[in-house]
């Protein structure tokens, strides 16, 4: 048995974001990127970790805080991939800049209307 959806945008779009993370991160380690692949998957899996713990918060102040951590795990995933662009070790899969930012306003939007 797989993931289920829950019909919810951001505990859905994070899940699937993190699972591409896991598979590019382990092409990176494939060309012997070691350090920035687990970079890569740390930052990009934890958004959806804490996404899925804030829907078990105990209060709003619990909620908005995983939210903000997974927003923080969201932004330095987008410095990795910039550091992986500008290096050029690799090409970033397509849409997964758009994801990562899509990811981020949603965050941004939720904390906000929390």
């Amino acid at each position: 048995m797989g993931y289920i959806e829950r019909n919810n945008a951001v505990v859905d779009k994070s899940f699937y974001f993190a699972c591409k993370i896991v598979l590019y991160s382990e092409k990176l380690k494939a060309k012997r990127y070691f350090e920035i692949g687990s970079q890569l998957l740390k930052a990009g899996t934890s958004i959806g970790a804490n996404v899925r713990e804030s829907q078990r918060a105990v209060s709003t102040k619990d909620f908005k805080n995983k939210l903000g951590i997974a927003l923080k795990e969201a932004d330095e995933t987008s410095y990795w991939l910039d550091i992986i662009e500008e290096t050029q070790l690799s090409e970033v899969p397509k849409g997964f800049r758009e994801d990562c930012e899509e990811l981020m306003k949603l965050l941004v939007t939720i904390i906000k209307n929390s």
